[in-house]
């Protein structure tokens, strides 16, 4: 099974464009729905543990993916069924119906089966299933012992990753050739499951990939705590935010953690100072971190305006992101790096609804302001100016407490002030932040995400 980590992923029409070269380099849509049929049958018996099958097959080509990997479970002893919700409509699906031996039924008069291979639609759904196609194919999932989507799970949309009408929730989803956006956006993820990719032999590439494991440089005998890089922190009206955010930058690798204006408490490694010009013009300064635990009155406002004066990085959460409405014309003046992480609310506020995917809106959120846009949720995407993107493969619900995103912010501070490029910082940060809910597990608070970077940051 090919590892998600790092692996591009494709729109419906980037894949399509990809089949295409690699048919116009001499292949056929034929060769490549046997390899795809091939690779499903492989996936499926490994699956199934011998256990019967029943494959729904739709009119198009995924539905011909379905009758080539009939024909490969049949071949090798597994007892398959296979049932279409209409006559084949593409001369690869008809070659690959043709070769199918066994009976074909109509999907209302199937009945079910240990194991249920949904091969009606893959990518390129527009509109809802037809209503009673959708009733057999929920009666048909709630049956089965094990359920195993072809490319897509019947009923989302590939690029937006919306769920047109009520979708099962699958084990498995195989994806083919690459992975989609629908394969980690949400709401469309949580019914894929757990996905695989299958090599179908066709080359891939893109801009948008899935976060990876970063390489970190580690501290050596020239090390100190300034080359590893310095955070300081804006503070205001809820001190625990911030302090959340410092000690998050300390346990990610920052050699030192400075809160301006804060109320005390903390780690005793934490330096505070007073929020003054001395403390923001130090050179030394990293990355400048505003928003967590600001608020949003004019004394806010004041501190948010010295910040984006200064020539430093930049990384603006929370409060900031708010206050920042007004400020657009200045942000995008900086000469100097700027990162924003806003959850879906921030990122409304700012930006407005928008069209298109969450990839779209963060790509297009990038471009306009020239910063680093890292749209936070359980899908959390990052975006840079020129195009590249980023998105987190797998994420732990339990991320959804109070105070997490600020320790993602410290993480992010920290990332850009050990000398990372800002795209670089904030997909690390990201990475890092994702790692330690996994180590966590279940039930916790941002506190104990916190001090679980220690270990994230130490396995790299």
């Amino acid at each position: 099974m090919t590892p998600i980590a790092g692996q591009p992923v494709l729109t419906a029409n980037e894949m399509r464009a990809a089949e295409q070269q690699a048919i116009d380099a001499g292949g056929s849509v034929e060769a490549l729905m046997e390899r795809a049929g091939r690779e499903v049958a492989r996936a499926v018996a490994r699956l199934a543990s011998r256990a019967p099958v029943l494959v729904l097959c739709g009119p198009g080509n995924n539905g011909g993916d379905g009758y080539v990997a009939a024909r490969f479970l049949a071949g090798i002893g597994l007892d398959v069924r296979v049932a279409a919700s209409a006559a084949p409509a593409t001369a690869a699906a008809r070659a690959a119906r043709a070769g199918w031996s066994g009976p074909v039924t109509p999907v209302a008069d199937a009945q079910p089966a240990a194991i249920l291979v949904d091969a009606l639609f893959g990518t390129g759904l527009k509109r809802p299933l037809d209503p009673a196609l959708a009733d057999c194919l929920r009666t048909l999932a709630g049956k089965a012992r094990r359920t195993i989507a072809v490319d897509l799970p019947s009923g989302v949309t590939t690029d937006d990753a919306r769920t047109l009408g009520d979708v099962p929730i699958f084990d498995v989803t195989l994806a083919l050739g690459a992975f989609k956006p629908a394969h980690l956006l949400q709401p469309a993820a949580r019914h894929c499951g757990e996905t695989r990719l299958l090599d179908i032999g066709v080359d891939v590439r893109s801009d948008l990939h899935v976060i990876e494991k970063p390489s970190l440089r580690t501290p050596d005998a020239d090390s100190h705590k300034y080359n590893r890089g310095m955070v300081t922190i804006v503070g205001g009206a809820m001190t625990g935010a911030s302090l959340l955010a410092a000690e998050a930058a300390m346990r990610a690798g920052a050699g030192y953690v400075a809160l301006l204006g804060g109320q005390g408490g903390g780690p005793h490694a934490l330096v505070h100072k007073s929020f003054d010009d001395d403390a923001l013009d130090d050179d030394r300064i990293g990355a400048l971190l505003i928003g967590p635990g600001l608020g949003r009155d004019d004394g806010a406002a004041r501190r948010l305006d010295r910040a984006l004066a200064t020539a430093h990085r930049l990384v603006l959460d929370g409060d900031a992101l708010h206050l920042l409405k007004d400020r657009m014309a200045v942000l995008e003046s900086r000469a100097a790096p700027v990162i924003l992480t806003p959850h879906a609310g921030e990122f409304a506020a700012l930006f407005g609804e928008g069209e298109g995917s969450k990839i779209d809106r963060a790509r297009a959120a990038a471009r306009e302001t020239g910063a680093i846009v890292v749209f936070k949720g359980a899908d959390t995407v990052v975006a840079a100016p020129d195009g590249r993107a980023r998105i987190v493969g797998d994420t732990n619900d339990w991320l959804s407490t109070a105070g997490t995103g600020d320790v993602l912010a410290g993480v992010i501070s920290a990332m850009l002030a050990g000398g990372m490029p800002p795209f670089e910082a904030a997909t690390a940060g990201v990475w890092l932040h994702a790692d330690a809910a996994r180590r966590l597990g279940a039930a916790f608070i941002a506190d104990d995400l916190a001090a679980m970077l220690t270990e994230s940051r130490a396995s790299l």
